[in-house]
């Protein structure tokens, strides 16, 4: 009871209220635009909540992450366009809805199952989460390097359709996370005679380099002079009893869908989505509407997506490996603050855990009123010239690097990581796998070391658990190349047929 109490005590502070609030807003101005994804959002805010206390910042980051599913939804429902990659399935049933005239049902439909994806999904958190990690505190070092390979490979295996462009940008990854003072003996690795290598390259800054700078030089590259015009008749709100009840089935699958997609490491809202959208379509009565407008295809789409958010909150807190790309950042976040998500965090500060399920079971209520009361408002941001918000972006993330450190070094790091960030994006090379390897390298090493010292490499395929992570991590690779072997033979297998038809009939 006490640890509850101290757990919920900082949300009575005003500073935190106040860091709340600006947090959704942002999140859901952020998600209203498209283009601006949430890892991007966090990952500029990061650098300016460095300077605050701890519960503070986690109240700006999370708030972020929880605004964005949100305002999301507004732009794939009234221009087809998804506000970040967790709203790709939005569109599907979205867009069809609002052409129909039913804009404003499909918009208040959205925000009910999200909020009650999000709640669900925090709920497995409060019952899952401690049980995991106490598990994990039984983790030794080949564990722990297991682990580690097995969240990275499976971000590789996701996160691109080239197996190889995965594989090498995460070992990419992992070779920038050696740059820096050997963590062992002290030794300069790779520092080339620069001083301000020694502690590496800054994190912050190579992650508002790849997510953000490098997602802005590529809107103005591609950048045409149209606008696209929200369509303008919402029509009525409030769904009716039978519509409730036609998403309750929908809704009940996406929750379990998502939460459990959103538990495997690297694995986000727009994967969730999918499967989600897909799975209510095999299991409806009427399959045929999906895709042309049906209430069913919109809420397992955005229930499934959307209760990523507590399961990978569960990975990344329990585990200490990020769930998706935004709880990378908060992790180089917490660090920076001098916390350790993992095992360890539930036994040694248990009350920042409940902390952090309450900056997010309040931040999506108040996403909600902030969805129904400010809707018609946030659809007409939508009209704003892209070009004042590129502005704003390029001078949030100069300045947020900048703060950092105070150093010019770190925005000349961070516009070098925009400029590799862009050229992997054009040449199909994904930037999470990257990420990772910077941020899990260092846990990686040491783990590696610790193991091959004390009991020598074979304790990695001796101990029980380290075995199977390892070899789920090799069944995660090998995984994508079977399914596009075996896609490949039955798209070669219909023109096979002809030529044997045309020589039998010879």
């Amino acid at each position: 009871m006490n640890v509850l109490v101290d757990g919920l005590a900082p949300l009575l502070d005003p500073t935190v209220l106040v860091c709340l609030l600006a947090g959704l807003l942002v999140g859901t101005l952020v998600g209203a635009f498209p283009g601006v994804t949430g890892s991007m959002a966090v990952a500029l805010a990061a650098g300016f909540t460095l300077t605050l206390e701890p519960v503070q910042g986690l109240a700006v980051l999370l708030t972020i992450y929880v605004g964005a599913n949100y305002g999301d939804r507004i732009p794939s429902i009234l221009v087809n366009t998804p506000g970040t990659p967790a709203a790709i399935a939005t569109t599907l049933d979205g867009y069809p809805l609002a052409k129909q005239g039913k804009a404003g049902l499909a918009l208040v439909a959205s925000s009910f199952v999200t909020t009650g994806g999000i709640l669900v999904s925090m709920a497995v958190f409060l019952l899952a989460a401690r049980p995991i990690a106490q598990l994990a505190l039984n983790f030794g070092p080949a564990e722990m390097f297991a682990l580690v390979v097995f969240g990275l490979t499976v971000m590789i295996s996701i996160s691109s359709r080239s197996i190889l462009k995965g594989v090498i940008a995460g070992i990419g990854g992992l070779a920038i996370a050696t740059v820096g003072r050997d963590p062992v003996t002290g030794d300069e690795r790779f520092v080339f005679g620069v001083n301000d290598l020694n502690s590496g390259l800054p994190f912050i800054a190579v992650i508002i380099g790849l997510f953000g700078i490098a997602e802005l030089f590529d809107q103005l590259l591609v950048h045409r002079a149209h606008v696209l015009r929200p369509i303008s008749s919402l029509g009525r709100w409030w769904p009716t009893r039978g519509e409730l009840a036609q998403m309750r089935k929908p809704f009940a699958l996406g929750s379990v869908i998502g939460t459990v997609v959103g538990i495997v490491p690297a694995a986000g809202g727009d994967i969730a989505g999918l499967i989600g959208w897909d799975r209510a379509k095999r299991m409806s009565k009427e399959p045929e509407k999906f895709g042309k407008g049906s209430l069913e295809g919109l809420a397992a789409a955005d229930t499934s997506s959307s209760a990523t958010l507590g399961g990978s909150l569960t990975t990344t807190m329990a585990l200490g490996i990020p769930g998706d790309s935004v709880m990378a950042v908060m992790i180089g976040s917490m660090v920076i603050w001098g916390l350790q998500p993992g095992p360890s965090l539930f036994s040694n500060d248990p009350e920042l855990v409940v902390t952090i399920a309450a900056i997010m079971i309040v931040a999506t209520v108040l996403s909600l009123g902030i969805s129904l009361v400010r809707m018609r408002g946030m659809v007409r941001l939508l009209d704003l010239p892209h070009h004042f918000l590129w502005a704003g972006i390029l001078i949030f993330c100069v300045v947020g690097t900048y703060t950092t450190t105070n150093s010019m070094y770190t925005v000349w790091v961070m516009l070098g990581s925009g400029v590799l960030g862009l050229a992997m994006k054009r040449t199909g090379f994904p930037a999470g796998p990257v990420v990772l390897g910077l941020l899990l390298g260092p846990l990686a090493e040491a783990n590696l070391r610790r193991t091959l010292l004390i009991d020598g490499p074979t304790a990695l395929v001796t101990q029980p658990i380290s075995a199977v992570l390892l070899v789920l991590a090799l069944v995660g690779l090998a995984t994508p190349i079977v399914a596009r072997v075996r896609a490949s033979r039955r798209a070669e297998a219909p023109s096979e047929r002809p030529r044997a038809a045309a020589g039998r009939s010879r």
